[in-house]
């Protein structure tokens, strides 16, 4: 009888691949690039005109970070998140081991729990690995399917939720057109029916929920700057909905990038595998198409000064734009993985990356300690523009600290938690990470 299989190992850090930690990195910088307001300021992350300043240095920062940078980065991180799903699970299967299953579902099980421990314990509802962890169990059956059907599945699922978007929109829309009836037949004096009663209450709920007043605000930044206590029950039932009604409402975008993902990964484009040619192209096209329709967005909301109807207006396109971005972006870092320059840069940016659990929960410790009330309670306390000194700061130190610690450690601190809750056995720590980042 054959002895059994030994238990499975961790991926070593020999076998990392250089691009996928620069990326990883440059996208876990760019998702604090746009959290960042909604760590330290009310209702602002789309709507400048709610609190932070909506001119000058902080109308060019709204503007900055919209047209070039709102849906892209999670965008990324999924793109991402599925090629590393791609990586995991050839090193299992190429290693025989018959519990390879087991290692792929406590690996994500974990992450789930982690989500959960990030957004109600360490205070951040914009979390992510919650939603990672739930939605990849319904990609692991698609890792071996050809690229063309990887693909194929991708844009039906994003078809599904651009359409669910215009869906959206399009009731939004229809909620203000018959507002502006009864609007106008109330204006005039006319006795108002049930249903246009109906109608100017529908939007002015929808005006509400987008533009709250001075005492809803106030209510946020009270319990913000208030204890730690405090923060957590304010927060707790917007991290219910979040992980319940968000991560359906988004469930297609996140599966149909981690499918993407996995199809770039074993084509090589994510990787820098790929000549120069094919990145040019997705820099060209990516920027073109998502440059203009966002451009073209911006341009509309600034002329209806930001109302919410031009928002909803805006909404249905906002899926093109945003895709679009994401795979100039992608084009961008993989030219920038295949250059000769900034290589210091580069692999201060892959250490980053290699790290990015551990940065991604330390930036929301960190920011937790400056915005709310148990810390320095800065929320609502800085222009917009200027959280993003507060975001250059950290970035620079978690370029400065991630090499430091992977000269010592071979991973980050909850890389190798999270590696030997997945794995059940203990990998060795000490000794400096190496690979050919």
């Amino acid at each position: 009888m054959s002895s059994p299989a030994a238990p499975p190992s961790p991926v070593e850090s020999e076998s990392r691949i250089a691009a996928l930690d620069v990326a990883r990195g440059l996208a876990l910088f760019g998702i604090l690039l746009m959290n960042i307001t909604a760590f330290g300021l009310p209702w602002a992350y789309g709507d400048p005109t709610n609190f932070g300043g909506s001119e000058g240095a902080d109308l060019w920062a709204w503007l900055i970070t919209t047209v070039g940078f709102e849906g892209t980065q999670r965008g990324l991180f999924s793109l991402l998140f599925g090629a590393g799903l791609a990586i995991l699970a050839d090193s299992l299967e190429r290693s025989g081991r018959a519990n390879a299953h087991d290692v792929f579902l406590r690996r994500n099980y974990w992450l789930v729990l982690f989500g959960i421990i990030h957004s109600y314990i360490l205070l951040w509802t914009g979390e992510i690995l919650y939603y990672y962890g739930a939605t990849v169990l319904f990609v692991y059956g698609f890792r071996n399917a050809r690229p063309r059907t990887l693909i194929t599945l991708a844009a039906g699922g994003l078809l599904l939720g651009a359409a669910w978007s215009g869906v959206e929109a399009r009731k939004a829309l229809k909620t203000h057109a018959e507002f502006v009836v009864a609007d106008s037949a109330r204006a005039a004096g006319d006795s108002l029916s049930k249903e246009q009663r109906s109608a100017i209450e529908a939007w002015e709920k929808v005006v509400k929920s987008a533009k709250p007043d001075s005492a809803k605000l106030q209510e946020e930044i009270d319990a913000k700057q208030g204890s730690y206590w405090d923060v957590l029950v304010f927060q707790a039932p917007q991290n219910m909905h979040f992980q319940s009604w968000w991560f359906y409402r988004y469930f297609f975008d996140i599966w149909s990038m981690m499918l993407l993902g996995i199809a770039l990964y074993r084509t090589g484009v994510i990787t820098a595998q790929r000549s120069t040619g094919p990145y040019l192209l997705m820099v060209v096209l990516g920027y073109g198409v998502g440059l203009t329709v966002n451009v073209m967005e911006a341009r509309h909301i600034l002329a209806e000064q930001f109302s919410v109807l031009s928002f909803k207006r805006t909404a249905v396109t906002y899926d093109v734009g945003r895709l679009a971005m994401t795979l100039g972006h992608l084009g961008l870092i993989m030219l920038y993985c295949r250059a000769t320059w900034w290589q210091g840069l580069r692999r201060a940016l892959a250490a980053v990356g290699r790290m990015a659990f551990s940065n991604y929960i330390a930036t929301s410790i960190v920011c937790a300690l400056i915005f709310y009330g148990f810390g320095f309670g800065l929320y609502a306390q800085l222009a917009r523009h200027q959280l993003y000194y507060v975001v250059a700061g950290i970035w620079i130190a978690q370029l400065i600290v991630s090499p430091l610690w992977l000269a010592r450690y071979r991973f980050g601190p909850l890389e190798y938690v999270w590696r030997w809750l997945t794995y059940q056995e203990r990998p060795r720590f000490r000794g400096p990470a190496s690979g050919s980042a």
